[in-house]
C-alpha cells in the first residue's frame, strides 16, 4: 500500500489506451475522462481509431487507441502521454512514439506470445535492457487474471476476455488515485437486465486495482491530478463534438420556434450527430435516414421549404455529392444548416482520421456564382454553440450555412458547462406575414438583404421558387442583366452577414512581431503553445477564426499590423491561400501538418521559435 508522501500531486495528466480493435480501449478511455470529470479534473480526449473496420487481428492496422488528458486547466488531449496501455504486442510497438521518455508503460504481458510478435512486425523480445531503463515497464497478466475471474464466476472465455479492459483501467484507477464508484455505477446502469455481466466486469476491475496496489513498483507512480479551479459554477458533463452538435441544433430549434428536421446519410465521422437527434423525437426532432447523400439533403430542403429548421450531417465525400443540391439551397434561398465533420481525404482517404482539407470545397464546392456562409467550431464543447450560431445564422438571414467541425472535434471529449436556455441569443426566422400585398419571392430586407420566409399554406403568398434563375418578383428569367442583378445580390446578402458578427480578437502579447493564425478545430493546441511561449518570454500574437465566410470586417486591419504571419492548419495550406485571395499585401507563411492527426504543442513551439530566429 502507498503512503500518502509517495503520492505525487501533478497539474495534468496524459493517459492513452492502445489495443486491438474489440478490446475496448474507446470504452476503457471514456470511463476514466468521466470518472475524472465527475471527480472535478478538466478533460480533453481524442479517439483514435483504426481506419479498417476489422483488421487482421494482432496487426498494427487494427490497433485502436484513445488518449485522455486530465488537469487543472486543459486546452488539448496532450502532446505523449504519462501512461501507457498496451493490450497487444502490436498496440505497444505502434505507440510507443507517443510515450514521454520515463512515462509509466503496461502491457498485457500475456499477449506477447511469439505468433503476435511476429504479426505485430517483431523479430526479437521487444524488452530490451535500453528500452527498460527508458521507461517504467509493467508487465501484468492481464488476460490470465480476468480468465481466473472469468472460471470462477462460470463465464467462458470469450465472455471474459471482454473484460480484459476492465482489469488495465482498474490498474489506471489505482496510479491515478481514483476510486472505482463511478464505473461500478455506470456498469450497474449499462447492464442492469444482465447482472452477471456486472458481477464480472466489477470483479475484474477490482482485480486490477489490487493487482497495482501490490505491485512495489506502482507506489513510486502514483498520481494526484489537479482539480479544475476556473470554471464557473454550473451543471456539467462530458460531451463529444458530434453530440454538443446536436444539442446545439436542438436548441436552435427550441429558441426558433421551428421544428427541427435532419436528412442525412451515415458516414464516418458524422454519424453520431444523426444517432443521437434520433434519440429526442420528445424534444420535436425528426429524422431521416436517407438513401444515399443526395436524397438526405434534399429531403432537408424540402423541409426547410415547409418551415422547418432543416439540417443534414456528412463528411468531405458526402459533402461533394450534396453540392448540386447545396446550389438549389442557395438559389431558392432557404435556410440550411450543413454539418461537415471533416476527415482525411481524396476520395474514402482517412475516414477515422481528422484534417481540415474540406475548407475550399465549403468555400467554392458549387458551379455558378453560389456563396453561402461557412463557419468553423473550435473544440468539442463548442460544436454546441457554433452549431446553435450557424442555424440562428441561416434562419435570419435565409442562406444555407455550412458549419466545419473535423474528426477530433466530433470524436472528442471535453467538459461543457450546460447553459440555460434563457440565456442563449435569440433567434427570430424571417417569416412572412400571410396577406401581404407586397410580398414577392425574393424582394428583400434593406438590412440583411435577405427575402422574406414564405411558407405552404400562407394565406395569399402563393409564389414559385426553383432551381431555374427567376426575376425579384418571381417569374422565370433569362435576361442576362436580371441573372448579373440576382448573382450580386445573393453574394451581397452574406457579405452582409460580416455586420451581425463579431470583430476578431487577437490574444497574446500585444509587442508581438509573429502572429499565429488558426481556424477551426486547432484551436487547442495553437492557444497552448502561444501561451508557452510568451511564458517564457518570447513575443507572440494570436488569432482564432470561427467564421469563415465572410471574415470578421476587421481582418484586413489584424494581419497588416504583423512583420510575420504563419497560418498553421491540417492541410496544405487551403485558409493561407482564402487569406491571400483577400489580403494580397499580408505575406503569410504556411505551416501545415497533413498526417490525420492533430498537431503537438511542442512541434509548434519549435516551428514558432524558429520564425522567431530567422
Amino acid at each position: 500500500m502507498a503512503t500518502e508522501d509517495q503520492i505525487k500531486k501533478i497539474d495534468d495528466l496524459v493517459v492513452r489506451f492502445a489495443g486491438d480493435s474489440g478490446d475496448g480501449m474507446q470504452l476503457s478511455g471514456t470511463l476514466f475522462s468521466d470518472a475524472s470529470a465527475l471527480t472535478g479534473n478538466d478533460i480533453a480526449t481524442f479517439p483514435d481509431y483504426p481506419a479498417e473496420i476489422r483488421a487482421p487481428h494482432n496487426t498494427i492496422a487494427g490497433v485502436s487507441g484513445y488518449q485522455v488528458h486530465v488537469g487543472n486547466h486543459i486546452y488539448s488531449s496532450g502532446d505523449k502521454c504519462d501512461i501507457l496501455v498496451a493490450m497487444n504486442p502490436a498496440s505497444f510497438k505502434s505507440n510507443l512514439k507517443w510515450a514521454k521518455k520515463g512515462a509509466t508503460i503496461i502491457v498485457d504481458i500475456d499477449t506477447f506470445t511469439e505468433e503476435a510478435m511476429k504479426k505485430a512486425g517483431y523479430t526479437e523480445d521487444p524488452f530490451t535492457d535500453e528500452l527498460e531503463r527508458a521507461y517504467t515497464i509493467i508487465k501484468a497478466p492481464v488476460t490470465s487474471f480476468t480468465q481466473r475471474i472469468g472460471n470462477e464466476q462460470g463465464a467462458d472465455k470469450k465472455t471474459a476476455d471482454r473484460c480484459r479492459n476492465m482489469f488495465a483501467l482498474g490498474i489506471i484507477f489505482y496510479a491515478t488515485h481514483k476510486k472505482l464508484d463511478q464505473t461500478y455505477a455506470y456498469l450497474e446502469r449499462k447492464f442492469a437486465k444482465k447482472p452477471d455481466v456486472v458481477k464480472l466486469n466489477k470483479a475484474v476491475l477490482t482485480e486490477g486495482f489490487e493487482y497495482a496496489d501490490k505491485l512495489e513498483v506502482m507506489h513510486s507512480h502514483i498520481f494526484e491530478i489537479a482539480q479544475a479551479d476556473q470554471m464557473p459554477k454550473g451543471r456539467y458533463r462530458n460531451i463529444t463534438g458530434n453530440v454538443a452538435t446536436a444539442w446545439g441544433l436542438l436548441a436552435a430549434s427550441e429558441r426558433s420556434g421551428r421544428r427541427l428536421f435532419l436528412g442525412s446519410y451515415p458516414i464516418t465521422p458524422a454519424t453520431d450527430v444523426m444517432v443521437e437527434l434520433a434519440k429526442h423525437k420528445s424534444l420535436g426532432a425528426r429524422v431521416f435516414q436517407a438513401e444515399d447523400e443526395i436524397a438526405g439533403i434534399c429531403s432537408a430542403i424540402g423541409a426547410s421549404y415547409a418551415g422547418a429548421l432543416a439540417c443534414t450531417s456528412t463528411s468531405g465525400p458526402g459533402l461533394s455529392l450534396k453540392s448540386e443540391a447545396l446550389g438549389l439551397a442557395v438559389m431558392v434561398e432557404l435556410p440550411l444548416v450543413v454539418v461537415d465533420v471533416q476527415r482525411g481525404g481524396p476520395s474514402t482517404g482517412l475516414p477515422t482520421k481528422t484534417e481540415q482539407s474540406d475548407l475550399n470545397q465549403a468555400l467554392y464546392g458549387r458551379n455558378g456564382e453560389a456563396p453561402l456562409v461557412v463557419v468553423a467550431a473550435s473544440s468539442s464543447a463548442n460544436c454546441f454553440y457554433w452549431a446553435y450560431n450557424a442555424a440562428k445564422i441561416a434562419l435570419e438571414h435565409m442562406t444555407p450555412v455550412i458549419l466545419l467541425t473535423d474528426g477530433y472535434l466530433g470524436n472528442g471529449s471535453q467538459l461543457f458547462r450546460i447553459p440555460k436556455m434563457a440565456d442563449m441569443p435569440s433567434i427570430t426566422p424571417r417569416l412572412a406575414t400571410p396577406n401581404d400585398p407586397d410580398y414577392r419571392p425574393f424582394r428583400r430586407d434593406e438590412e440583411k438583404f435577405a427575402r422574406w420566409w414564405a411558407l405552404p399554406g400562407m394565406e395569399g403568398l402563393r409564389h414559385r421558387v426553383g432551381g431555374l434563375e427567376k426575376c425579384p418578383d418571381g417569374p422565370l428569367s433569362t435576361d442576362p442583366e436580371n441573372h448579373a442583378l440576382m448573382v450580386h445580390n445573393r453574394q451581397e446578402k452574406v457579405d452582409r452577414v460580416a455586420n451581425y458578427i463579431p470583430d476578431q480578437e487577437v490574444t497574446g502579447n500585444p509587442d508581438a512581431d509573429l502572429l499565429v493564425v488558426g481556424w477551426g478545430g486547432t484551436s487547442g493546441a495553437l492557444t497552448l503553445a502561444v501561451e508557452e511561449l510568451n511564458n517564457e518570454g518570447k513575443k507572440v500574437a494570436y488569432t482564432h477564426f470561427n467564421y469563415i465566410c465572410p471574415l470578421p470586417k476587421n481582418t484586413g486591419d489584424i494581419l497588416r499590423k504583423y512583420k510575420k504571419i504563419v497560418v498553421c492548419e491540417l492541410n496544405n495550406g487551403q485558409f493561407a491561400g482564402y487569406l491571400r485571395t483577400k489580403y494580397p499585401e499580408c505575406p503569410m507563411i504556411q505551416y501545415n501538418k497533413i498526417m490525420g492527426l492533430p498537431f503537438e504543442v511542442g512541434e509548434l513551439k519549435a516551428e514558432f521559435n524558429r520564425l522567431l530566429a530567422e
